[in-house]
């Protein structure tokens, strides 16, 4: 048994962490059946060799009898700014022998406010007037973006260095350079925050760009979320936390003397613009490569400086980066290239993205003008851009002359399928253009697979609508004029993508956003951070703030979130009790989406509204309960009872009928448990003969979508689960893969054959919401799920669901104790299945079996086996109860998959 996938505050080698007592986890891995975590110890020194030294242990945690590997704190000593601190643990197996080690490392970065000395500097709007972009034929809301700053600062340097940290951040998005290279290899960095609540920095290992001698820090800065077009708020589309970009950072250079040399923005500076005219998010980035100044991020004199101003001298809230950076994680090259005109193509990629584009330019004369524009979709062979509204997703390169010239935007993102270049000089290969994929990079580490290709290409939709929309914030959609942190669609899809990766970190560091967003009274927002849309948070959007941190909590673990979170999650829902004290959600509802785009069905919104009411009170029940808050755990589970009698006697008739009758009101009664016993299988058949009736449809919008299958497959009707997943009709997920979608669509009619393009006002093809299926591929078809007891998958339950016109089905999940897979293949009358259960945790293997006596191992009954602790009954089969290891069982194959 080996450990391995050290993390640091849910981060593997961190450099610049921001925790003064931060969490170490590791995960375990054994050949072996049985092999388990009894004990474990922690040693941290400053250096490697350290570790073996007992003398020159900063700690040591001794020997502890446990079975933990999640979490575990720092209880070493206090720790110091800028250092990296080296740890190793070692575990000892189920019957106490050594088992394995393993060691990694974390960097702190400026714990305090007064490690600070660097003011933020920018532009003196007195002393350097805006230029205007190239192109003035053309003027666009881009055109009144100012031109991005382009700082410098020449500094000397005595000795040779032996260590350098730089500790940058940017009101707007920033891009550092030294000694005329750049720094790192983040993307619109910091990111986006409630800048107001925190300001995040990062830290960078600049040992090897410095030198002895004359040295220049540089910096270009653009004006990203800060004061650049946010969201769809024609009355305020930018400019939104300040009305200039401005830097912030702070060089420090250590000596072999012990001495140490501190460089910071703050008089000095210098400004001017540069060859990048205008960048914006939205709008796109516009060069003229002819206003580039040789050396200008180099030693030297280069032409045009002027003394930056000092903009604030308070550094504000400023917090350590606490998850993975925005980064070019792939690369797409062109699978084809049509000309269009003259000097005007259409490049398709094959693959809707998020991203940009590397354009390699030959042979064109200074002043050449080349466009650049992005679109998801074509309409008659051309780019569909109605659907952008405001957002002019348009990069711009006026060429210098020189024989080769490559352009790649920097301070922008566009989602994107395909595009136009229009103005390139000569033939365009497909080897001269290529895309490249931004987003958090965050770990990818789940995989689904099965034996039918139109659901492999929507588990390939759902991934590449969550590698897409999870850039800085959980987006709604990367390509329009919006771009917004939305709620109710992060909590709908958190089980999904963390099935697909490990967004444990990611949705944490979010989740700060929406806390810092909640009001005095305890109201949620619909989006975080808040921009555009500021009223109090409807139904089911809200309700994220309790849902996220208790997902968080039951896949991974995250006691310290679900801590963090616990008053705002009361808050909420005492708010909501406050204000409908007949425990029905009628009163202070936002603006009540209800359903959002559901089909020929109409879900009564006070439905919808008080099914969420009485689950947030029973998760914040449980979280009080886990937190040890016991009075308040009694109040909420009082409140959720009441809550739940209200439901059934306003919106429940005798036989069973939830008003409005929708799939959705059926869907939320079922999965909620806000029906009396009795009443279910009532419940059951008309959510059935709805979809019946629609000769096997769904109505759901993004409310009811993760609910569909789930709850279908919970109440022995994984038939019609499997018709649905299978459907290939409008409204389906198969339509739309059956029409060319790479990506989930914001709609199911997002473009029909009866109907065309549904409104441009809102019309997404690249929207994660109706791709909360994806966990339930991983949950039952495949079979990875959990107890309703167990937390981060201490005790795994797998129920592969064999169905449909699936062979065979598969997935492997990374989860916080380890690797687990499940997958299963019908063949010759038998089921075989097989599983893989990390060390540290146990599993509950459901086989579906006509025949409990037929399931074999290696041709041998199971029982008595290695690993398996028990056989029983189970609804569908038998059910094995394992310890770790790997595992193929198979069994008479269920009469359904034969």
């Amino acid at each position: 048994m080996t450990p391995y996938g050290l993390t640091t505050e849910q981060r593997h080698e961190p450099l610049g962490l921001g925790e003064s007592r931060p969490r170490l986890s590791w995960k375990l891995t054994s050949d072996r059946r049985g092999a388990a975590q009894t004990a474990y110890r922690i040693t941290a020194a400053e250096r490697a060799t350290d570790l073996d030294d007992p003398d020159r242990l900063l700690w040591d945690s001794g020997r502890r009898d446990s079975t933990d590997c999640i979490g575990v704190p720092w209880d070493g000593p206090v720790l110091r700014s800028a250092t990296r601190y080296r740890w190793r643990v070692e575990v000892w197996d189920e019957i106490g022998a050594p088992a394995g080690m393993a060691q990694t490392w974390f960097e702190t970065g400026l714990l305090h406010r007064d490690d600070w000395t660097a003011v933020w500097v920018g532009r003196d709007p007195l002393a350097q007037p805006h230029a205007d972009p190239p192109g003035d034929d053309v003027q666009t809301e881009s055109s009144l973006v100012a031109p991005p700053l382009y700082l410098r600062h020449e500094f000397h340097l005595a000795r040779p260095p032996v260590r350098a940290r730089l500790y940058a951040t940017a009101r707007g998005v920033y891009e550092p350079r030294l000694n005329g290279a750049r720094v790192g290899d983040l993307e619109l960095a910091p990111g986006w925050t409630e800048y107001h609540h925190r300001q995040q920095y990062q830290t960078y290992d600049v040992t090897d760009q410095v030198r002895e001698g004359g040295n220049v820090l540089a910096a270009i800065v653009a004006d990203g979320w800060w004061c650049g077009f946010v969201g769809f708020d024609a009355r305020r589309p930018a400019r939104h936390y300040g009305d200039q970009p401005a830097f912030l950072a702070q060089l420090v250079v250590d000596f072999a003397d012990g001495s140490r040399q501190v460089i910071a923005t703050g008089p000095g500076w210098t400004e001017r613009p540069g060859a990048i005219r205008a960048a914006d998010l939205l709008m796109g980035e516009q060069v003229d490569a002819r206003q580039h100044v040789p050396g200008w991020d180099s030693v030297g004199e280069p032409d045009g400086f002027v003394p930056a101003a000092v903009l604030d001298t308070a550094p504000g809230p400023l917090v350590a980066e606490p998850d993975e950076p925005i980064r070019v994680t792939q690369e797409l090259s062109a699978v084809q290239v049509r000309r269009t005109g003259p000097d005007r193509f259409i490049v398709d990629f094959g693959q809707n993205l998020v991203g940009r584009v590397r354009l390699t330019l030959r042979d064109a004369g200074a002043g050449r003008r080349v466009v650049l524009r992005h679109a998801e979709v074509l309409d008659g062979g051309e780019l569909y851009l109605d659907n952008l509204r405001r957002a002019q997703a348009t990069d711009v390169y006026v060429m210098a002359g020189d024989p080769v010239e490559v352009f790649e935007p920097r301070f922008t993102f566009h989602g994107f399928r395909y595009l136009e270049v229009d103005g390139h000089p000569g033939e365009l290969h497909p080897e001269d253009v290529t895309a490249r994929v931004l987003h958090n990079d965050i770990p990818f580490t789940g995989r689904f697979e099965c034996s039918d290709p139109m659901v492999n290409q929507l588990q390939s939709n759902i991934t590449w609508g969550q590698r897409g929309n999870f850039l800085a914030v959980p987006t709604d959609c990367p390509q329009r004029d919006e771009r917004l942190g939305w709620l109710a669609d992060a909590q709908i899809f958190a089980p999904t993508a963390s099935r697909n990766a490990d967004v444990s970190a990611f949705f944490a560091r979010w989740l700060r956003d929406v806390v810092d967003g909640q009001d005095t009274e305890g109201a949620f927002r619909d989006v975080a951070p808040v921009v555009s849309v500021t009223r109090a948070a409807a139904p089911a959007w809200g309700d994220a703030g309790v849902i996220i941190p208790w997902h968080l909590w039951r896949t991974y673990g995250d006691r310290r979130v679900l801590e963090r979170s616990f008053d705002a999650m009361l808050a909420w829902v005492r708010y909501v009790r406050r204000h409908n004290p007949d425990l029905r959600w009628r009163h202070r509802t936002g603006n009540s989406y209800g359903d959002w785009l559901q089909v020929d069905a109409t879900t009564p919104r006070d439905v919808l509204a008080t099914a969420y009411f009485a689950q947030s009170a029973h998760l914040v029940a449980q979280a009080a309960e886990v937190l040890g808050r016991h009075d308040e755990a009694a109040e909420l589970r009082a409140l959720h009872d009441g809550i739940r009698a209200a439901f059934i006697d306003s919106y429940l008739d005798e036989d069973g009928v939830v008003e409005g009758g929708t799939q959705t009101g059926y869907l939320l009664a079922l999965a909620f448990g806000l029906l009396p016993e009795r009443l279910v299988p009532a419940a059951v058949g008309h959510l059935v003969a709805d979809i019946e009736k629609r000769d096997y449809r769904l109505s759901t919008g993004f409310v009811g979508v993760a609910l569909l299958c789930p709850v279908l497959a919970d109440h022995g009707r994984a038939d019609l689960a499997y018709a649905l997943l299978h459907q290939d009709e409008y409204p389906s997920w198969g339509y739309s893969i059956r029409h060319g979608a790479t990506t989930i669509w914001e709609r199911w009619d997002g473009w029909t054959d009866h109907a065309g393009f549904q409104s441009p006002a809102m019309n997404s093809f690249n929207h994660y919401s109706l791709g909360s299926v994806g966990d339930w591929l991983f949950g039952r078809v495949a079979g990875i799920d959990q107890t309703a007891s167990s937390v981060a998958y201490r005790e795994l339950l797998l129920r592969p669901l064999p169905g449909g016109r699936l062979r065979w089905a598969r997935a492997e999940q990374e989860t916080a104790r380890g690797r687990v897979t499940c997958g299963w293949s019908v063949g010759k009358g038998r089921i075989t299945v097989t599983a893989t259960v990390p060390p540290g945790s146990t599993a509950l293997l459901e086989i579906p079996t006509v025949d409990p006596d037929s399931v074999r191992e290696d041709g041998a009954p199971v029982a008595g086996r290695p690993g398996v602790l028990g056989v029983e009954p189970a609804a569908v089969g038998v059910a094995l109860r394992l310890a770790s290891g790997c595992y193929t069982v198979s069994a008479a194959a269920p009469g359904a998959a034969t």
